[in-house]
């Protein structure tokens, strides 16, 4: 295994597993034996999901499962009552506390045959097989784009252009992109360093300092996040347990995110984050929180994949601290702030230096990294992600995919997920929280669109027509 990916692997914890969980309803329902057959031919094709992590001795690599068994991997569910929304979160939180079996492959899909009418698609799996961009070309290469036409869905070159063009269009990291080749080369030799220097330049301010001082945009960089203060204590930070819970927002229009951006001079995930924010706010002043001054700060993954390798499996991606001023009421004010941080960041090293960051805790002996891994997140409350998914609808299995959300893991005693998600000319919003620092994260979802509209009700119509 590659040392990101055995990074992934070592971060579990009983109270945050570090697996990805992704949700598709379908308008239609599907039969369990066509669905295994797409998984067979299309899931199974990729050799790594035959295969189980193993580590012995410091030694981590993959070892194929001889007993391989599809039906180990898919269950069939169905919802209790009316078998709606709320039942459906239910259970995507029962399964977010449910570790997955080590003796096999670390994935596992849960077929909902019940689900308004259609059916469900539950996901989950380990992040040491992929990150989100890869995963998105393997869901991709499930579908088809049109009913009963097999093997017309995007291909993955295809996808991974029109994948990477609404990230830049969302406000993406293209100028870091073009640097990458000899910047990761930079960012390994980092690594390296942090193997032999073990955790001083964190747990030694004038390490930091002295390397502040070197002159360079890289160094500079480290020092930054090596002396970077703890985010606003909220109700949000604390010791995280075992349950988690689910809760998504009803979609809202991308084209209408898209003209408020254009009418605000700002981008797609601008507005987006803005938005996040807004909702984060507006849960706190309901719970009598003191909100003034109070900034929640999100680690945003950002994509280092070249495009030519958006199908490989494996984590190319590195993180961002970004810093979300929940203290500012008025929306236009907030999403200049939202857009000045981003803008900020967009210049700065601070995705590949965490992608060597974590090529050292898998690299380096395992306190190493548990040390690394709590310096770095005490620092952040949420983990945002904002994924740019296809903009026509797609069919998995024969049905009609409704709508697609995604949660990647929270590392550390991080206790909260964002995922923003856009699918067929809409938006969708949802959260994992802990159930002891935050039990109704629907509340949360549900002030998003709310949000939005505040947002989109500062922008004169002409303008708003205009922008559209």
């Amino acid at each position: 295994m590659s040392a990101v990916d055995t990074a992934w692997l070592r971060m579990d914890r009983p109270d945050n597993l570090m697996v990805i969980c992704g949700v598709m309803t379908l308008r239609d329902r599907i039969d369990l034996e066509r669905f295994a057959a797409t998984i067979e031919k299309r899931f199974l094709r990729y050799a790594r999901f035959r295969k189980r992590p193993v580590e012995k001795e410091g030694v981590t690599y993959w070892e194929t499962d001889r007993a391989f068994d599809l039906s180990r991997h898919l269950a069939t569910v169905k919802l209790p009552g009316k078998g709606g929304t709320r039942q459906l979160q239910s259970l995507v939180s029962r399964l977010l506390s449910t570790p997955l079996d080590r003796a096999r492959p670390l994935w596992q899909y849960h077929l909902v045959d019940n689900y308004l009418g259609g059916s469900a698609l539950i996901m989950r799996i380990h992040h040491c097989y992929a990150d989100g961009i890869a995963l998105t070309q393997v869901l991709l290469s499930m579908t088809d784009a049109a009913r009963g036409r097999p093997g017309r869905a995007p291909k993955a070159a295809k996808a991974a252009k029109a994948v990477a063009h609404a990230e830049d269009e969302s406000g993406g990291f293209a100028q870091l992109k073009r640097s990458l080749p000899g910047v990761m080369q930079m960012a390994l030799k980092i690594g390296e360093a942090m193997i032999e220097k073990g955790v001083a330049i964190w747990q030694d301010p004038k390490e930091a300092l002295a390397l502040a001082t070197q002159g360079t945009a890289f160094a500079a960089e480290i020092a930054k996040l090596a002396l970077m203060t703890q985010d606003s204590p909220t109700r949000f930070k604390g010791k995280p347990g075992v349950a988690k819970c689910a809760a998504w927002a009803a979609p809202i229009s991308l084209a209408d995110v898209k003209a408020v951006g254009k009418a605000r001079k700002a981008s797609v995930n601008d507005v987006l984050l803005s938005c996040a924010a807004g909702a984060l706010r507006s849960y706190l002043v309901d719970k009598g929180d003191r909100v003034r001054g109070v900034v929640i700060r999100a680690l945003v993954p950002v994509n280092l994949r070249p495009l030519e390798k958006a199908h490989e499996l494996g984590n190319h991606f590195g993180l961002v601290f970004l810093d979300l001023p929940i203290g500012i009421e008025s929306p236009v004010r907030r999403l200049a702030a939202v857009r000045a941080n981003m803008n900020a960041l967009k210049a700065s090293y601070q995705p590949v230096l965490s992608l060597g960051l974590l090529a050292a805790m898998g690299s380096g002996p395992k306190i190493l990294q548990d040390q690394l891994l709590m310096a770095l997140a005490r620092n952040g409350t949420a983990v945002m992600t904002n994924v740019p998914g296809p903009q026509q609808p797609l069919y998995l299995a024969g049905a009609e995919v409704g709508s697609v959300m995604v949660w990647v893991p929270q590392s550390g005693d991080i206790g909260m997920g964002v995922s923003i998600i856009s699918y067929n000319g809409q938006v969708q919003f949802g959260l994992v929280t802990d159930r002891g620092l935050c039990p109704d994260p629907g509340n949360i979802s549900a002030l998003f669109e709310s949000e939005f509209e505040k947002l989109r009700a500062t922008i004169p119509e002409r303008a708003a027509r205009s922008a559209a």
